[in-house]
């Protein structure tokens, strides 16, 4: 009667384990497809992608396509050329990419100037806002960059800093209706007191002078993390050096770790 019993269940584990490991991988079948000469400028221009291993790659030539298909880019005196798409598409998905299948809901346009801008519209963000601003009002749903601040961000000597990255990171801040440096859809309620704690001691260093940080992130919550969030990703190895208790929180909150060690 046991023999009876067990050599069927056997039957059907085995059964089970071989219909898995004959399973295709399917995980990247349904990818979208960048076109080569917009991969090509990836390759030569985006440090973060150079850091991903192939597969990640493939991910994130995805994610740039599909953004490039929801999110309409409009230049004001200018044309878009393929690079700034490469630029601003990339600016959008490191911030989000070890977010699943996230989208920006919160964002319909890109509009690029030639240069800085005036104060014309209403945006978020004070000084920092003549280079890159998120709209709010009858602008919601759009962003402002100006294309040397674009550039900027993406050449070597970029430093810490990337306009772009930093005005998406607000975008990501803001879809829980809120642009105040705690992003709750990302960060669970137990962990929001001590990132803000983490927050202000690190803006008392800087006031203090005691950190590397840029100082702009001391105009509110808001800017720290868009700040924070800037050095994480362009120096991510010297932001671990540096500040290793944010890094452990940041890496919390975009779900991953771009340092190399």
């Amino acid at each position: 009667m046991y023999f009876v019993i067990v050599v069927p269940i056997l039957i059907i584990l085995a059964v089970i384990i071989f219909r898995k490991k004959s399973k295709p991988d399917l995980s990247l079948t349904h990818l979208q497809s960048l076109q080569p000469s917009l991969k090509k400028l990836l390759d030569s221009h985006i440090d973060y992608y150079h850091r991903l291993t192939p597969r990640d790659k493939k991910r994130f030539e995805s994610q740039v396509a599909g953004f490039l298909n929801y999110v309409r880019l409009e230049g004001v005196g200018t044309e878009i050329s393929d690079l700034d798409r490469i630029m601003i598409a990339s600016a959008a998905i490191i911030p989000i990419f070890g977010l699943g299948e996230w989208e920006y809901g919160n964002l319909t346009s890109v509009i690029l100037y030639p240069d800085t801008f005036d104060h014309k519209y209403r945006f978020e963000g004070n000084e920092r806002s003549i280079q890159g601003m998120v709209g709010s009002g009858y602008m919601n749903g759009q962003m402002i960059l100006s294309r040397p601040s674009l550039e900027k961000g993406f050449s070597p000597m970029s430093g810490k800093e990337n306009t772009a990255i930093h005005e998406f990171v607000h975008l990501v801040d803001k879809s829980d209706g809120a642009t105040d440096g705690v992003p709750e859809n990302l960060i669970a309620h137990e962990y929001a007191l001590p990132w803000l704690k983490l927050m202000h001691q690190e803006m008392h260093r800087i006031e203090k002078g005691h950190s590397d940080i840029n100082p702009y992130a001391l105009t509110n919550e808001a800017e720290f993390l868009a700040v924070a969030s800037e050095y994480f990703f362009e120096k991510p190895d010297q932001f671990k050096t540096k500040h290793p208790e944010l890094y452990a929180q940041l890496s919390n909150i975009f779900r991953q770790k771009p340092a190399n060690s």
